[in-house]
């Protein structure tokens, strides 16, 4: 096995879920998805593909169709994008390292903005990459970007800039003004973005567009930015594995190669209910935030009450990132929550080293009162500690 791979760490999240799986008695908050299942118009449209029998291969790129769609919901939003730069992906973690695939060799330099989701660290390295992280900084329980320190980590030398914003699991969110100083900077030294934009439907501000600033707000089609996205955040398919990526025209054909050699295409059935879920946007997006602000403000306040914890409210994204004062590891204290309390949340040393002693709660729940009886079950241990 190629040393590249077995350095890579064994996720913290799975070590956590896999102690609290199968156990009735656990109320779980690890993963990043809501336990609301898939609209019912969206289930529709796939079981309606398969019974017509469309069970073969598609284009590497996706349906005409659906790269249509996806372009218009994306023009919507941001601007003119054409359905020539959109390559549908299984699922937004594909699209993530296709785009990592088409854009570093071995030796590359990479950047990064962490506390992040641990993919994006680790499949630059799984490809012979060298990874820098700059940290955000917290202070009051809010991550903020030393933008300053970023521009100067990213030099000539560095092929490819990754960020995440909003961010898991911070809600951290880029500012346009930050946008546009990383993209002028970025066209100087030469350098790729690669910003994974999952969370821009989940926010909490009030914006013209109804979501968090993006970067194809301000770049051009040529410009080096790679978009990634997905479906399982804002239309609730996470099990579906369906995403895309906006790529300058001159990275298409090269991205569709390596969607053959790594999937060759995303299910039919699976885009077909890709086209229901961009039809029915309207009807699914905004009463899933207005849900998932509703879950946030219930609660945020009840952890921030607690003499331990040290907290702030995301602008965005769908998770609660808290410091838990007085203990150590952060895997081990989500371990122990689990095995005596019956609250599975995710470890912050999962995200970066500097999110060490930090948690992370998953508040996307159909049931507000789960929250309520989770928070009761963090302040019960917290007592007898």
């Amino acid at each position: 096995m190629r040393l590249a791979v077995e350095n890579l760490e064994a996720s913290k999240i799975r070590q956590v879920a896999n102690a609290g799986m199968g156990r009735a008695d656990v109320l779980a908050f690890w993963f990043g998805e809501s336990d609301e299942t898939t609209p019912e118009s969206v289930r529709r449209a796939a079981i309606a593909s398969i019974e017509r029998g469309e069970t073969f291969y598609s284009h590497n790129l996706g349906l005409p169709e659906l790269r249509q769609a996806i372009a218009d919901y994306a023009s919507a939003l941001h601007g003119p994008v054409d359905a020539g730069r959109i390559a549908v992906t299984s699922g937004g973690v594909n699209a993530l390292m296709v785009a990592m695939q088409a854009l570093l060799d071995a030796g590359d330099e990479a950047v990064a903005v962490t506390p992040v989701w641990p993919n994006l660290t680790a499949q630059p390295a799984v490809l012979g990459a060298r990874v820098y992280c700059v940290p955000l900084r917290a202070r009051q329980g809010a991550w903020t970007l030393d933008l300053q320190a970023l521009l100067d980590a990213i030099t000539p030398a560095t092929r490819l800039l990754i960020v995440n914003a909003p961010n898991n699991p911070t809600g951290w969110t880029l500012t346009r003004a930050e946008q546009q100083a990383i993209l002028a900077h970025c066209r100087r030294t030469g350098t790729w973005i690669l910003s994974d934009e999952v969370y821009e439907r989940l926010y909490y501000e009030s914006t013209p567009n109804g979501c968090a600033p993006s970067f194809l707000d301000i770049a051009a089609p040529h410009d080096r930015l790679v978009v990634a996205q997905s479906f399982s955040k804002s239309f609730l398919m996470t099990g579906w594995r369906l995403g895309w990526l906006v790529l300058p025209p001159a990275l298409v054909d090269g991205v569709g190669k390596l969607i053959e050699f790594n999937t060759s295409c995303a299910s039919v059935f699976t885009q077909r209910a890709g086209l229901a879920a961009l039809a029915h946007a309207g009807d699914i997006t905004p009463p899933l935030v207005a849900h998932l602000r509703r879950c946030r403000d219930t609660l945020l306040p009840q952890l921030a009450a607690l003499a331990q914890v040290e907290v702030a409210s995301p602008r965005g994204g769908m998770y609660a990132f808290f410091r838990l004062h007085g203990f150590g590891d952060s895997l081990d204290v989500a371990r122990r929550l689990v095995a005596e309390a019956g609250l599975g949340l995710a470890p912050g040393n999962a995200f970066a080293p500097e999110a060490q002693g930090w948690l992370r709660w998953c508040f996307a729940s159909q049931d507000v009162a789960r929250l309520d009886a989770g928070v009761q079950r963090l302040r019960d241990w917290l007592s007898k500690q």
